[in-house]
C-alpha cells in the first residue's frame, strides 16, 4: 500500500520544522553545501547505509562539495511522510559533517 500524499497545507507547516527545505518541482528539494568534496561524499556515504535501511531512496546530485537533493515518493505522485522523515534524517547527517 502506497503511503499518502501530503496535502500543501500539511507540507507547509512541515516545512517550518525543515527551513533550508523547499517544494521545487512537487519535490521536497535542499541543496547542502560542504568544506569540500570528501564532507560531501562522506554525507552521501554515510546516509546511504540509512537510506537503505528505508528502503526510499532520494534522487541526489553531487558536484564538488554541493549535494542536491530531491525527495518524492513515486508509488504516491508526491510527498509524503516518507519523505520528511528522510529529510529529517539528512538534516542530522549533515549536522554532524558540516
Amino acid at each position: 500500500m502506497a503511503a499518502q500524499k501530503l496535502s500543501l497545507d500539511a507540507l507547509q507547516t512541515a516545512l517550518k520544522e525543515l527551513p533550508a527545505w523547499s517544494i521545487q518541482n512537487e519535490k521536497l528539494h535542499r541543496e547542502y553545501r560542504f568544506p569540500d568534496f570528501a564532507h560531501a561524499f562522506g554525507f552521501m556515504a554515510t546516509a546511504a547505509v540509512e537510506i537503505e535501511k528505508r528502503n526510499h531512496h532520494p534522487e541526489w546530485l553531487n558536484v564538488y562539495n554541493r549535494v542536491t537533493v530531491d525527495l518524492t515518493t513515486h508509488d504516491s505522485n508526491g510527498i509524503t511522510q516518507k519523505d520528511l522523515d528522510l529529510a529529517r534524517l539528512l538534516e542530522q547527517i549533515s549536522a554532524k559533517l558540516v
